[in-house]
C-alpha cells in the first residue's frame, strides 16, 4: 500500500479507521487485563466496533429508506437488514453486559477480587 493511499484511507474512511481502533482496543482489554470488570468493557467495545462496521458497511449514497412510493418510482434504496442486526445485537449485547455485571458482583462478594488469576488460584484451592 503506498503513502497516498493510506493517507487516504485515514482522511476518507474516518468509520472504517474508528472500527479498526475500538476492535483492537478492546480486543486487548480483554486478552490483557485481569480485572473483570475492565475484560467486560473491553467486550463492550469491541462489540461497539462490530456495531459501526456493519451500519457502515450498509451506507449507501444518495439511499432512502426502502418504502416504495405509490408511483412505483424510487432511488436507491438502503438495506434495513444490518440495521435490523444491529439493534438486536444491542439488545443482546447489553443483556450480555447485565448478566456478566451480575456475575461480576457475585463473585466480589463470595471471593473479595475480581482478577481472573486470583480467582482462579482460589477455585483450585477449594
Amino acid at each position: 500500500m503506498t503513502e497516498a493511499t493510506l493517507v487516504d484511507v485515514f482522511t476518507t474512511r474516518h468509520a472504517y479507521v474508528m472500527f479498526v481502533l475500538l476492535a483492537s482496543i478492546g480486543l486487548y482489554m480483554m486478552i490483557a487485563n485481569q480485572n473483570l470488570v475492565k475484560k467486560l468493557i473491553g467486550l463492550n467495545m469491541f462489540q461497539t466496533g462490530v456495531f459501526l462496521f456493519f451500519v457502515t458497511t450498509a451506507f449507501v449514497q444518495g439511499g432512502s429508506a426502502p418504502v416504495i412510493p405509490p408511483d412505483g418510482s424510487g432511488g436507491p434504496f438502503v438495506s434495513p437488514l444490518p440495521h435490523v442486526i444491529v439493534l438486536t445485537a444491542i439488545v443482546v449485547g447489553v443483556s450480555l453486559t447485565a448478566v456478566g455485571l451480575a456475575l461480576i458482583i457475585r463473585l466480589y462478594t463470595e471471593y473479595g477480587t475480581l482478577r481472573a488469576d486470583s480467582l482462579r488460584e482460589v477455585m483450585q484451592n477449594e
